[in-house]
């Protein structure tokens, strides 16, 4: 079945392509500003440069949508909703670790149909859209289709997450240890690269207990795209939290009944 949204996803690609340019030419420089936010987390001259640069595009191309984004907040009252992180991986941005990516979604009533994710200090971008499958390259005529693994079985299963931390407060943090003693390997690839890493079968499990919509609107449908599934902690479909978890479907069940509560 082809996409509807393939239109929407030509310009998530031009938006990132933008987003691309801007974020690495601030990347590692020895003058780069940055703040920090209420929450002591970062915030970069390159985070509000990108978000200002796509809602710029946004408000010229797609102007009765409205805008969700980590660093200005929401815009506009529409069915479609642009949802923007644009830079994921902010610590990582600021310590010059290539493992950041900005993260462009589209939301249509309530179900995230399109996305890109893209990650130019790594060379990789990953993009999706409903029904029209999930792919990797460095653009759209140079690409590659995603696929989960098949892993079935957790003492085989590959598992990736971010930090220990947000485990022991939320009330699931034995069950996470537990998994993690249970599977073959486990690794903390985090933020977006863990998803990403889902969707191309290299890894079977990918979780964190604390994400905002910004965090996961991106990821979803990739990791859908690419035959897996992708859920909240309590197994419902979507990424109205809480938290999140990616795998390649043969394993969800499995996996959730390690994360119930303590």
């Amino acid at each position: 079945m082809v996409s509807s949204y393939n239109d929407d996803l030509r310009l998530a690609h031009v938006m990132a392509d933008d987003a691309d340019s801007l974020a690495m030419n601030r990347f590692k420089a020895q003058d780069l500003k940055f703040n920090s936010k209420p929450d002591n987390t970062p915030v970069t001259e390159a985070d509000t440069a990108v978000e200002t640069s796509l809602r710029r595009t946004l408000s010229r191309t797609r102007p009765r949508d409205g805008i969700l984004g980590e660093e200005m907040g929401s815009s506009g009252e529409s069915s479609r909703r642009w949802i923007i992180d644009p830079i994921d991986g902010t610590k990582n941005y600021l310590r010059g670790v290539p493992v950041w990516a900005t993260l462009i979604a589209l939301e249509d009533d309530g179900e995230v149909v399109a996305s890109v994710v893209s990650a130019p200090a790594l060379g990789r971008r990953w993009w999706a859209s409903k029904n029209g499958g999930a792919f990797t390259g460095r653009n759209i005529l140079n690409a590659t289709q995603l696929h989960v693994s098949r892993v079935p079985a957790i003492r085989d299963a590959s598992l990736s997450y971010s930090s220990i931390d947000g485990w022991v407060d939320s009330g699931r943090g034995q069950g996470f240890v537990n998994l993690m003693r249970d599977c073959w390997r486990t690794r903390a690839y985090g933020d977006f690269w863990s998803y990403m890493l889902v969707a191309e079968g290299a890894v079977d499990i990918a979780t964190e207990p604390e994400l905002e919509l910004y965090d996961m609107a991106a990821l979803d449908v990739i990791v859908r795209e690419a035959g897996g599934r992708f859920t909240n902690l309590d197994g419902t479909d979507g990424v109205r939290g809480p938290g999140a978890l990616a795998t390649n479907g043969l394993l969800h069940e499995q996996v959730l009944e390690y994360l119930g509560t303590d």
